[in-house]
């Protein structure tokens, strides 16, 4: 079955930088498009950065451009999340997700917490 296992998350000082990863199995990792969404307390899910299948075309939320940057090991079957110069604000739980034969898959979260 398709199963999304992300990594990585932790607590980290303002500034700070973390790398996050999602191990994904079960279905054809280098066919689909990825995302990265985030939860903050309180809050709704929100898109963070996308990356497709084939050319690898990122986007990104205006709040983390310049900041954050997705990308993936085809051969790995691994999506990774490198988040620079980070906020209290990115605190949140950080989700993978993919789209496989119509059907929505996500991982079961990576908790980062920013604060000094």
């Amino acid at each position: 079955q398709v199963q999304l296992v992300e990594s990585g998350g932790g607590l980290v000082q303002p500034g700070g930088s973390l790398r996050l990863s999602c191990a994904a199995s079960g279905f054809t990792f280098s066919n689909c498009p990825m995302m990265w969404y985030r939860q903050a307390p309180g809050k709704g899910r929100e898109l963070v950065a996308t990356i497709t299948s084939t050319s690898g075309t990122t986007t990104y939320a205006d709040s983390v451009k310049g900041r954050f940057a997705i990308s993936r090991d085809n051969a790995k079957n691994t999506l990774y999340l490198q988040m620079n110069s980070l906020k209290p604000e990115d605190t949140a739980v950080y989700y993978c997700k993919t789209i496989w034969r119509i059907a929505i898959y996500w991982g079961q979260g990576t908790q980062v917490t920013v604060s000094s």
